[in-house]
């Protein structure tokens, strides 16, 4: 599984970005996606979780009512929508996916990776 993220860039705080993670080489519908996003001299840190069917979600708290995690399996991608954008939000934003309906909330816990897109917020 490859997997391509995009829609990053440099926004004003308080606007918003749509990321994509279009993915390729298998069809998703029965995999779990994840968000993830590391800021400089940071962690990894979970953002959000979307289970095969996009029936069940799951934020952290630092995010829960400003992002929404979807997906469209039709096109094989999965969306991270990001409003109300704070300068703490500043981090490269990636994408991850795994086989199953298990929820996992832990980097380690996903096998394929996208290579990352970069959100900046500025004051």
């Amino acid at each position: 599984v490859q997997l391509q993220a995009s829609g990053g860039g440099l926004v004003q705080a308080g606007g918003s970005l749509r990321l994509s993670c279009a993915a390729s080489g298998r069809t998703l519908n029965s995999y779990v996606m994840a968000w993830f996003r590391q800021a400089p001299g940071k962690e990894r840190e979970f953002v959000a979780y979307i289970n095969h069917s996009g029936g069940s979600t799951d934020y952290s708290a630092s995010v829960k009512g400003r992002f929404t995690i979807s997906r469209d399996n039709a096109k094989n991608t999965g969306y991270l929508q990001i409003d109300s954008l704070k300068p703490e939000d500043t981090a490269v934003y990636y994408c991850a996916t795994r086989a199953g309906n298990r929820y996992i909330s832990l980097a380690d816990g996903y096998e394929y990776w996208g290579q990352g897109t970069q959100v900046t917020v500025s004051h």
